[in-house]
């Protein structure tokens, strides 16, 4: 990234007359060897060049400069993004610590340190590292007052793609950028984006030199709408139309998402900043952080980064002026009438009420459902005496390691993260990779198992599923079919039609990788049917052959059922027939049946639940 920052700041130079070139490892060897040419030569024609900290840090640069200052041809250093100089900065790189060589090989050349994102702790390292002795400092308001700053809740929204790409039609045929903090997710975005007719790019390390420079180039010039990047893009890059910048991952600190949202706007127009808030994301964040062997925590403790991470979910978890709160970050103090309404919560305070009350409702439920690691059905003893462990939580979804964030664009720094694709949990590639990594589970464990003698091989035999257990389970989907007919006021539908295809359903996803997942996926499904409206209903039962509605019972496909219970089916439909009535879904036979209340933990363990269930319903044979 720092590359393609000296490129673009050299080019606009050259556009304004200035005689600017810089040194890269990107460049051909004869265009390098002409600059340190020009360099050695009597007179140099250039003014300015910009090469990287890494370069300074060589003995033979450095040799160079030492050249020019003793020339009197060395009038000014200049240090950009100085805030990565600093422990304390939320972008620390240790090469810029090199740069404190600088003052004492070259004494007498004014130095100059220029950052947008400094708060008070850190322009202080800043001088102290650069040895500047009682510097002049010169500071203007963190205060961005045309930019208008909003947080949108992902998890009350019904599509968050699909409420990006609204938002962004919105705005017109206008510039913009979208953060993620991983990779894959900015592949996906940028692909649903432009299948919306959105005029959008990736851009992040993970693609090569050429197609990155073109999507700059294409983006720099207007051929591109929207870039979206890991958050180095845009780092140095003066452009200054920017009408709106979103970030669809919480920042890991206040100061990353001041500098990012600040890209937006630079014209001093009337510009947007956005931020799509997920209590998935946070959690994923926090995770990283707190890691014992953290990496990131630069000053040598996690703490450091835990804290500037929450300044973060305080921002969007409250409801006072977002204005202030990134001033107050900064140590500008300032008053919530300098906001003047350019901000969501001062705009519209009872809606993010609102909003945050309705989040705060469904944190609290999701910690009382889903965060239990392990679910104990107490039909388990009921139902041929088959015992179920159901591990089901959302906390057990693969939660990427700090790696997997992507945190520097810049394949020449070897601070760069690479993160790992396979653990994007966006809505367009979760369920793909999930499937994919069961499916490579289960041959790997059919291979295992070949590959051991009779004894070993009775471990998979205690983890397959037997014709008990997928009875009993399709029983369990049974009756949870016909609580929520009741629940839907009698929600006209064949229910062991249903039962059937959602059991076959588990079982074709999940019945060779083994029971443990093959019980999970039936309990999930069994919460799903606890709360799925009639909408719901209709489209996942649609693709059975039958209509929801309908008062007729249909025909089901024969690979989706057994034998023996469409034989059942059909001779159901001939007693109706016979006794005048036409054959309609059954309604009537399970109705008062109700599960066993589920035991405590500590009982289940000790088997010492009673059973006090109803006797065991109606069998039903299984087409394998």
């Amino acid at each position: 990234m720092i590359t393609a920052l000296m490129e673009n700041q050299v080019m606009a130079l050259k556009e304004k007359g200035v005689a600017a070139e810089y040194l890269s490892s990107t460049q051909t060897s004869q265009v390098r060897d002409n600059i340190h040419g020009e360099l050695e030569s009597g007179n140099p024609s250039m003014r300015l060049l910009y090469v990287t900290p890494e370069l300074i840090a060589t003995t033979g640069f450095m040799l160079k400069l030492t050249k020019l200052h003793s020339r009197g041809l060395l009038n000014l250093i200049a240090v950009d993004e100085a805030h990565c100089i600093s422990t304390w900065g939320h972008d620390f790189r240790p090469s810029y610590r090199k740069l404190a060589s600088l003052r004492k090989r070259l004494p007498d050349v004014p130095i100059l340190a220029l950052t947008a994102t400094a708060v008070p702790k850190v322009q202080v390292d800043v001088i102290e590292s650069l040895n500047m002795e009682k510097p002049l400092v010169l500071k203007s308001s963190f205060n961005r007052p045309n930019i208008y700053y909003e947080v949108r809740f992902k998890d009350l929204l019904k599509d968050p793609y699909d409420d990006l790409t609204d938002l962004i039609k919105s705005c017109g045929d206008v510039c913009g950028i979208v953060y993620c903090l991983e990779r894959t997710m900015c592949d996906d975005l940028a692909s649903h984006l432009s299948k919306n007719g959105i005029s959008c790019a990736a851009y992040h390390a993970g693609l090569n030199n050429k197609l990155r420079t073109s999507v700059l180039d294409d983006w720099i010039s207007a051929k591109t709408q929207v870039v979206v990047a890991t958050v180095a893009f845009g780092m140095g890059i003066d452009r200054k139309d920017v009408r709106i910048v979103c970030h669809f991952n919480i920042p890991k600190s206040m100061v990353s998402f001041y500098q990012e949202s600040g890209r937006a706007g630079r014209d001093q127009q009337p510009s947007r900043s956005i931020l799509y808030y997920g209590i998935d994301d946070r959690k994923k964040m926090q995770f990283i952080l707190n890691k014992p062997d953290n990496k990131k925590s630069q000053d040598g403790s996690p703490k450091k980064s835990v804290d500037e991470f929450n300044s973060m979910v305080e921002y969007c978890e409250t409801s006072g002026c977002r204005r202030k709160k990134i001033l107050d970050s900064f140590g500008e103090q300032v008053s919530t009438s300098v906001c003047k309404k350019t901000c969501d919560a001062c705009k519209d305070p009872n809606l993010v009420m609102k909003n945050l009350e309705e989040l705060k409702t469904m944190c609290s439920l999701r910690n009382r459902i889903g965060s239990s690691q392990i679910f104990i059905n107490s039909s388990s003893k009921s139902f041929g005496e088959v015992e179920f462990s159901e591990y089901w939580s959302r906390d057990d979804e693969a939660i990427p390691s700090e790696d997997d964030i992507s945190d520097d664009d810049d394949d020449d720094d070897d601070d760069g993260i690479d993160d790992v694709e396979g653990f994007t949990q966006t809505p367009l590639s979760s369920k793909s990779r999930l499937i994919e990594k069961m499916e490579l589970l289960q041959r790997a464990e059919e291979k295992y198992y070949q590959n051991k003698n009779p004894k070993q091989s009775n471990k998979l035999d205690k983890n397959a599923i037997s014709e008990t257990t997928r009875e009993s389970c399709n029983q369990r989907l049974l009756n949870a079919i016909k609580q929520t007919q009741q629940r839907l006021d009698n929600f006209l539908i064949d229910p062991e039609t249903s039962s059937t295809f959602l059991e076959n359903e588990c079982y074709k996803k999940y019945g060779k990788t083994g029971k443990s997942f093959y019980l999970s996926q039936v309990a999930s499904t069994v919460r799903w049917l606890s709360t799925a409206n009639t909408t719901d209903l209709t489209s996942r039962l649609a693709t059975i052959g039958q209509s929801p509605t309908s008062k007729k019972s249909t025909e089901v496909e024969p690979s989706s059922i057994s034998n023996h219970a469409m034989k059942m089916n059909k001779k159901d439909d001939d007693e109706n027939v016979t006794s005048g009535h036409p054959s309609s879904p059954s309604t009537n036979t399970y109705n008062d049946i109700k599960l066993p209340p589920i035991p405590s933990f500590s009982e289940f363990v000790n088997k010492k639940t009673k059973n006090d269930s109803n006797p065991s319903p109606l069998k039903r044979s299984r087409f394998h």
